[in-house]
């Protein structure tokens, strides 16, 4: 699912709401999370998972064509582990339902 797509269906599910103001909310609440993650901080959605920063220490790499060693810098990385309802729910042992 593509972000157009999210709120394109939330604007078909709460039509009460304008389509402006569902892609400003997913905006903030996606903006909210890059931004919570880039200094460092962990995010949980409980029912849905979390998000973690990974620390990848430095490293050499070898270029697979040449086999020449590349140095690789240390960097962050953003992981994501599911709940184990969305576990249920994708293997479907538990039904989706109108609240997640």
């Amino acid at each position: 699912m593509t972000k157009s797509e999210l709120i394109a269906r939330l604007a078909e599910r709460y039509p009460q709401l304008v389509a402006k103001d569902t892609e400003l909310a997913v905006k903030t609440i996606l903006d909210a999370m890059a931004t919570s993650l880039s200094r460092g901080q962990r995010i949980e959605i409980r029912g849905f998972g979390s998000f973690d920063l990974n620390y990848r220490p430095p490293r050499v790499g070898r270029n697979p064509k040449t086999g020449e060693e590349i140095p690789i810098s240390a960097r962050r990385v953003v992981t994501f582990h599911a709940s184990h309802k969305l576990k249920g729910i994708v293997q479907g042992d538990i039904p989706v339902g109108d609240e997640f």
